[in-house]
């Protein structure tokens, strides 16, 4: 399918509080999802969504919670989003261009190295890593209890983290917005997909974004569900997550 209480500022400076291990896992803002292996795609969904194969991902970090507008407010001085007045929704109207400038910002300020997740990790993270309980949804068979979509969205987004989290604490990756991935997208590339650590083709025309939105009935935010976009598209329903290397 193609589609044309955070954190407090010390000076002008963002502090995401995202570089510390504790525990085996990260500081608030984000979580610690330890690797393993999963299957990944639905053999009963989309053709793009086929095969099911076996992919084993490596330890990571990703956001607790997409990326809301305060958040890019504090990095970029601007806010693109159609929903304003919501400091604590998902920022959107942020194309997959507009984050990369976001991302070389945020790592300059912290000196980290801050990214989108592959398609593969945010798969597995959706899922809910090694704890996964294979919901059809991100944390339960109850669209209703962990995702705003068509039926209740309202046509809008909403605040972070109103919904129920997944298995490993992860909230809103079903619904809500769509989140943008690093892969290029390519609906053949499952086939030949490698088992370690897949981080998409080589090249492409457009990107991935995965999870569905608030514009999405409850077939459109499966956890397997994916669409892609020019790299240059923005809208109201796509936002996006952070990821870290462990």
């Amino acid at each position: 399918m193609y589609l044309q209480d955070w954190e407090k500022l010390t000076g002008d400076r963002i502090q995401f509080k995202i570089l510390a291990k504790v525990s085996g896992e990260a500081i608030e803002g984000m979580v610690f999802v330890e690797g393993g292996t999963f299957q990944m795609g639905s053999n009963s969904g989309g053709d793009d969504e086929k095969p099911v194969h076996i992919v084993k991902v490596s330890s990571f970090y990703i956001g607790k919670y997409e990326v809301t507008q305060k958040q890019w407010k504090e990095v970029m001085g601007s806010n693109p989003s159609n929903f304003k007045g919501c400091d604590n929704c998902p920022v959107e109207m942020a194309s997959w261009n507009d984050i990369q400038e976001f991302l070389r910002k945020l790592n300059a300020q912290t000196g980290e190295n801050y990214r989108l997740p592959t398609e593969a990790e945010w798969e597995y993270a959706v899922r809910g890593g090694n704890k996964s309980r294979r919901y059809i949804y991100s944390g339960s068979n109850d669209v209703g209890n962990v995702a705003w979509y068509r039926d209740n969205s309202g046509n809008k987004t909403h605040p972070a983290g109103q919904k129920q989290p997944n298995e490993i604490g992860i909230y809103d990756m079903s619904g809500n917005v769509w989140e943008w991935c690093s892969d290029w997208y390519n609906k053949d590339y499952y086939a030949g997909s490698p088992q370690n650590n897949p981080k998409g083709p080589s090249s492409g025309s457009y990107r991935v974004f995965r999870g569905g939105g608030g514009y999405r009935g409850a077939s459109g935010v499966r956890c397997s569900f994916r669409a892609g976009g020019i790299p240059g598209f923005s809208g109201d329903a796509v936002g996006f997550r952070l990821a870290r290397d462990f």
